[in-house]
């Protein structure tokens, strides 16, 4: 059998379109019209996500003698917005167009015209994305909160509660993975802007004389992730930030650009922070913020290195590179070429049909299975479509069983890849598998 691969280039049609039809990844409120900015992640998403959350806090967090994990919660004293700079400078430039009153960001306008009508649009003001809420039971001044913007702040705030109780040396690190909240004024391009998202993010405390050296170790160690989930260098991009461009926390920054089928996008970032944080809150709070090190004699802020990872910008990026189109037989074959540690389903059992001499076979297989892997039982229509339905989702590895399995107590396993098929024998799969996952 010959495969031929088209030249169709991969869009966000056919990512969005597999996305839905597969379980991965639904529009928000969508029996409602939906409501912009906002998915929901079916049954394959929510597993392709926690898949890469997992792997990621193992790498960063558990692997590490010199990491702290944490989970802050959302809502926050408003303070720590306040003193962190958010309130004052979390903006974006809006602009809105005199005829039909819908907003945009300036800098995605041409021109001086509403892309949407054509109509004239008004001057150009700062627009807070944070969004504003209120706790208690009355809504006033006073009982203002504001959904978390990022997840950073909340690492900074325990700062003194992990040295207090952990007493690390220095360097050292806190991680954390949650949601965050931005009142984007125009989300799009499917989840890569979005009003509610999720981040993996670190903040590493250093001496102010080492930050250059740390810095470097966790350029280097983003883009070994980056390899590991299977993202291709080819389609990576590092942009150093200018200094005009700069947070108005950042000394330095370095934006990993990916070349999604929209553009070439924002993926990743790592920003030198300096003692920005520590001190801006240290002042706000009046509580002291200084790492006392006994050893060295030595009192001083630590400086900070923040390695940030958008969780949602991660799966439609694994997306976009595990996507792929061959001609076989005549037919175009969709495949997601997904890393088997990320697959949501590893392995699939397929009896050849719904007869009971089969299941009687095939079921005992997927019970043994499921205790090593996640697995998915399919008895529905022909065998060919089950394993287009396998593909689709990047299912690595589907297990046939037919009739000759009754008696030769045998199966066939087809790799997803190259859709070479093995017989193997039924007490040796877990042997043979596991080699294939290693």
């Amino acid at each position: 059998m010959e495969n031929e691969k088209t030249n169709e280039k991969v869009t966000m049609e056919k990512i969005e379109s597999l996305a839905k039809r597969r379980g991965f990844i639904y529009r928000g409120s969508e029996i409602y019209g939906g409501l912009a900015g906002t998915w929901d992640y079916g049954p394959l998403g929510i597993a392709l996500k926690k898949n890469i959350k997992d792997m990621w806090w193992k790498r960063f967090v558990e692997d590490r003698s010199d990491m702290y994990g944490i989970d802050a919660a959302i809502l926050m004293n408003p303070k720590v917005w306040e003193s962190a700079g958010h309130v004052a400078t979390f903006t974006d430039p809006l602009v809105e167009c005199e005829k039909c009153k819908k907003r945009f960001r300036s800098d995605m306008t041409e021109g001086k015209k509403c892309p949407d009508c054509g109509g004239k649009l008004g001057e150009e003001r700062q627009f807070n994305m944070m969004f504003k809420t209120t706790a208690g039971a009355v809504e006033d001044s006073a009982s203002v909160v504001y959904l978390r913007p990022e997840t950073a702040q909340g690492m900074f705030v325990n700062f003194k509660n992990i040295v207090d109780s952990f007493h690390p040396r220095m360097p050292f690190g806190m991680g954390q993975i949650g949601k965050a909240f931005r009142n984007e004024i125009t989300p799009r391009d499917f989840i890569f802007r979005t009003r509610e998202f999720e981040q993996m993010e670190i903040e590493y405390f250093v001496k102010e004389s080492e930050w250059n050296s740390q810095f470097e170790k966790w350029r280097s160690e983003m883009v070994d992730w980056m390899n590991d989930i299977g993202l291709q260098k080819k389609d990576i991009h590092e942009l150093e930030v200018a200094p005009e461009d700069l947070a108005h926390y950042s000394k330095r920054t370095i934006d990993f650009e990916f070349d999604f089928p929209f553009g070439r996008k924002e993926l990743y970032g790592i920003a030198y922070r300096t003692d920005f944080d520590l001190t801006s809150h240290q002042n706000g709070s009046s509580v002291t913020l200084e790492y006392i090190d006994d050893v060295n004699k030595e009192k001083y802020i630590p400086h900070v290195i923040e390695p940030t990872f958008g969780v949602d910008r991660t799966i439609l990026a694994i997306l976009c590179t595990s996507y792929d189109e061959e001609e076989v037989e005549g037919e175009v074959r969709s495949v997601l070429r997904l890393p088997k540690k990320l697959a949501p389903i590893k392995v699939a059992i397929l009896p050849l049909s719904k007869k009971e001499e089969l299941s009687v076979v095939a079921q005992p297989i997927f019970e043994m299975l499921r205790k090593e892997y996640v697995c998915q039982y399919d008895e529905t229509q022909s065998i060919g479509k089950r394993y287009r339905r396998q593909d689709e989702i990047g299912t690595p590895y589907c297990i046939t069983v037919d009739f000759e399995s009754i008696n030769d107590r045998a199966v066939t396993v087809r790799d997803r890849d190259t859709m070479k098929q093995d017989r193997i024998a039924i007490d040796k799969l877990s042997e043979y598998l596991k080699e294939k996952f290693l």
